[in-house]
């Protein structure tokens, strides 16, 4: 900081922050970028991209394949939801798990597909007493994932775009 005599009658002082403005000026690119919170148009599809491909990838191997391949040993013991029936209800929790998870990884309706997937991770967290922290922390997560993806949309690398593209 300068401070410079201005006035001699009254005293007044004209001070200046030099050091504060080319210490400002230095700072790096990379830490303006860090501290940003903008995103170009780029990022925000690849970020859309990753949640899709992301959960819809999580989801399928150890819940909606292992399902379908286990179909005929669980459809007795599954859960009856909402009176619909146990087969029923498990064949809908495959639909949800395996067919919607592969049209969210296609980015093919996402938004729709997202709201069976938002449906069954609410009934599993039902079951579970709405416990969100300790044996099944993994379910919440899902959740907040395809909210993300029901939000944000497909993004611009996704079939959704392709299709719509075709219609502008």
């Amino acid at each position: 900081m300068s401070c410079y005599l201005v006035r001699k009658q009254s005293p007044v002082y004209l001070c200046t922050f030099e050091a504060q403005v080319s210490q400002a000026q230095s700072t790096p690119h990379f830490m303006k970028r860090l501290f940003t919170t903008g995103n170009s148009p780029f990022q925000f599809n690849l970020a859309t991209l990753l949640l899709r491909i992301g959960f819809g990838a999580l989801m399928i191997p150890s819940h909606g394949y292992a399902k379908l391949i286990h179909f005929s040993e669980k459809k007795d013991t599954f859960m009856n939801f909402m009176g619909l029936g146990s087969t029923f209800s498990l064949s809908l929790t495959i639909f949800a798990e395996l067919f919607c998870s592969i049209l969210i990884i296609l980015g093919l309706f996402t938004r729709l597909a997202t709201i069976p997937l938002i449906i069954t991770v609410l009934v599993i967290l039902g079951i579970h007493d709405w416990e969100i922290f300790g044996e099944h922390e993994l379910v919440p997560a899902f959740l907040a994932g395809y909210l993300a993806i029901l939000l944000l949309g497909p993004g611009k690398y996704s079939l959704d775009a392709l299709i719509g593209s075709k219609y502008k």
